[in-house]
C-alpha cells in the first residue's frame, strides 16, 4: 500500500473514531444542550492541550467493532490552567459507554498515569453498566475485578462529574472520587431500573433511585448540583484549584483579591450575642476568607455542618463550620460522616482545617442512635486525631458536651474564642431542668437563680485564664488571627506536606 493509500487509511480510521457513536443520539443531546464527550474535553482543557489515548481501540468482540469507537471511553492528557491532568470522559452514544474490556483497559492505564505523574485524574461519567455479553460467565465477571481496578490510595486528587445515566463502572469511578458534581437530570445508581426491576421487582423512579436530590440530600454521595455541563465542568475546574497536583506538593497559592477581609466589622451585626436566636454561618465565612474563594461542598446535605474549600492570605483552607440556621447547629450522624470525609480530603492533600464553633452539642435521643451516632462521634475524634495538616479552632458562641471535644478542643493546633463564647456540659437551661426537676413556668425567679448558678465558669474568660484555648480574641481580630497562626503552622510541615494518616481511610458515603 503506497504512502498516500496509508496516510488516506489513517485519516479515514481517525475521523470515524472521532465522530463517535450513534448519530441519533448526538443529534438529540445537541438539541438538548447537552455536551457530547469530546465537546466536554473541550470545554474542560485549555485550547489544544489534549492529547488522545486509545483513539483507534475497539471493543475485543469482532462484532462490535463497527460500534464501539474508542470502546465507548475518551481518555488522554491534557492541562487545566496550565497545570496536567488526566481525563477519562465516558461517550454515552457507544453502546451506552457500557463497561467493557478494551474501556477498562484505557481507564487502568489512565489511573496509572495520573498516579505515576503526579497529576490529578478527572472523569467525565456515565455509564449503561456492565456489557453483559462482554462480562457474562465466570471468566467474564472475575476479570472485571483484576489488576486492583477498584482500589483508591488518595496520592493524587480525583474528581467526578456525572453527566447523564450512570450505572456500575461509572458510579465506582464517581463515589471513589474526592469531588463529585453532577447536572440535574442525571442519575448515578449501582443498577439501572431495567436491572432493578426485573431482579427484585423494585420498579423505582429513576429520579428516587439516584437524581440528584437523592443523592446531594439525602445520601450526601453527590458534593454538589448543576444546572448544565458546562456548569459541571467549571466547578470541577475550580475545585482543583484549590488543590495540589499531588500529595507530596503544596496546594498553589493566589493573589489575595482586593478588599478582602474589608467587611470583617459585619460580624458585630450578623452574629447575635444572644445564644437563643440564629445567623446563617455562611456569611460569617465569606466574611473571613478571601474575597469570593469559599467554595462549598457538600451543602445540601446535613445542613447543620457547612464545608467548603477558601483560601486564606492566597492559601487553600478548608473550613468546618457548624450552622444555627439549621437545628440550632446540633451535630448528627450525617454531620459527623460529612466532616469526617472533608477530614480525609483536606489531610490528604495538605490543606489546613479551620473549624468556626456555635452548637449546642450532638443530637440525642431515638433518631440519633438509630443514626449509630455513638459510634461516628468516636469515628470523628479518631479522624481528628490522624489529622496532621494544621488544625485552627474559633468558638463564637456555644461550644457544649462531647461536640466541643470532637470539633477541636482535644487536638486543634491553636484555639481561641470571642467574647461571646460560652462553655460548658450542655446549655444552662438543660441543666437547671435536668439536676432540679424545674420549669421555668413552675418558679420563674428560682429558675432564674439556678440558670444563673449554672452560668458561672462558661465564659471565654474561664479558659482563657487556664490556658486552656491561646486567646479570647474580638469577633473582628477573626481574620488577622487566623492568618498569623496559619503562618506559623505552615512551617512546621515539610514543605507544606502533611503525613496523609487518612490517605486509605474508606470512602464515607
Amino acid at each position: 500500500m503506497a504512502f498516500e493509500e496509508q496516510i488516506a487509511e489513517l485519516e479515514r480510521r481517525r475521523a470515524t473514531a472521532r465522530a463517535m457513536g450513534s448519530a441519533k443520539r448526538l443529534a438529540a443531546w445537541a438539541e438538548a444542550g447537552i455536551l457530547n464527550a469530546r465537546q466536554r474535553i473541550d470545554h474542560l482543557a485549555d485550547p489544544g492541550t489534549f492529547t488522545e489515548w486509545g483513539l483507534l481501540a475497539v471493543s475485543e468482540r469482532q462484532e462490535d467493532h463497527h460500534r464501539t469507537p474508542g470502546d465507548g471511553v475518551v481518555d488522554g492528557y491534557a492541562q487545566i490552567d496550565g497545570r496536567p491532568v488526566v481525563i477519562h470522559a465516558a461517550e454515552f452514544s457507544a453502546m451506552g459507554a457500557s463497561s467493557a474490556a478494551i474501556a477498562s483497559k484505557k481507564r487502568q492505564h489512565s489511573i496509572a498515569n495520573a498516579n505515576k505523574n503526579g497529576i490529578p485524574l478527572v472523569a467525565l461519567n456515565e455509564c449503561s453498566g456492565a456489557r453483559m455479553p462482554d462480562i457474562m460467565g465466570a471468566q467474564g465477571i472475575h476479570a472485571a475485578a483484576e489488576k486492583g481496578a477498584l482500589r483508591r490510595h488518595r496520592k493524587v486528587p480525583w474528581a467526578s462529574a456525572v453527566l447523564g445515566q450512570s450505572f456500575g463502572g461509572g458510579t465506582w469511578l464517581s463515589v471513589m472520587s474526592d469531588f463529585i458534581v453532577m447536572r440535574k437530570g442525571a442519575i448515578m445508581a449501582v443498577s439501572s431500573t431495567n436491572v432493578t426491576s426485573v431482579a427484585i421487582a423494585e420498579d423505582e423512579d429513576p429520579e428516587d433511585l439516584g437524581g440528584w436530590r437523592m443523592q446531594t440530600e439525602v445520601s450526601g454521595q453527590v458534593d454538589m448540583a448543576v444546572d448544565s455541563d458546562e456548569e459541571a465542568l467549571d466547578a470541577i475546574r475550580r475545585f482543583l484549584s484549590y488543590l495540589p497536583s499531588n500529595s507530596a506538593e503544596a496546594p498553589p497559592r493566589l493573589a489575595v483579591p482586593s478588599g478582602s477581609g474589608a467587611d470583617i466589622g459585619k460580624l458585630l451585626d450578623l452574629v447575635p450575642e444572644s445564644r437563643a436566636k440564629v445567623y446563617d454561618v455562611r456569611k460569617v465565612i465569606r466574611l473571613i476568607v478571601d474575597k469570593d474563594s469559599y467554595f462549598p461542598i457538600k451543602e445540601r446535605f446535613s445542613k447543620v455542618v457547612s464545608t467548603g474549600l477558601a483560601r486564606m492570605d492566597g492559601h487553600s483552607v478548608g473550613i468546618i463550620a457548624t450552622n444555627p440556621m439549621f437545628k440550632g447547629g446540633a451535630m448528627d450522624g450525617d454531620a459527623c460522616d460529612k466532616i469526617i470525609g472533608f477530614l480525609v480530603l483536606c489531610d490528604s492533600f495538605n490543606i489546613p482545617v479551620i473549624h468556626l464553633v456555635d452548637t449546642p452539642g450532638f443530637l440525642v435521643g431515638v433518631v440519633g442512635e438509630r443514626q449509630k451516632l455513638p459510634g461516628k462521634i468516636m469515628n470523628y475524634i479518631q479522624a481528628m486525631a490522624m489529622t496532621t495538616v494544621p488544625l485552627l479552632t474559633v468558638i463564637m458562641r456555644k461550644s457544649y458536651g462531647q461536640a466541643h471535644l470532637n470539633i477541636g478542643a482535644v487536638h486543634a493546633d491553636e484555639m481561641c474564642a470571642w467574647y461571646t463564647g460560652d462553655i460548658s456540659f450542655v446549655d444552662p437551661k438543660i441543666s437547671v431542668s435536668v439536676v432540679h426537676k424545674l420549669k421555668r413556668e413552675d418558679d420563674p425567679e428560682r429558675y432564674d437563680q439556678l440558670e444563673q448558678q449554672f452560668e458561672r465558669g462558661t465564659s471565654a474568660y474561664d479558659l482563657a485564664e487556664p490556658f486552656m484555648i491561646q486567646d479570647v480574641i474580638d469577633p473582628r481580630e477573626t481574620r488577622t488571627w487566623l492568618s498569623k497562626m496559619l503562618a506559623l503552622h505552615d512551617r512546621r510541615m515539610a514543605n507544606g506536606v502533611g503525613e496523609h494518616l487518612m490517605a486509605t481511610w474508606p470512602t464515607t458515603f
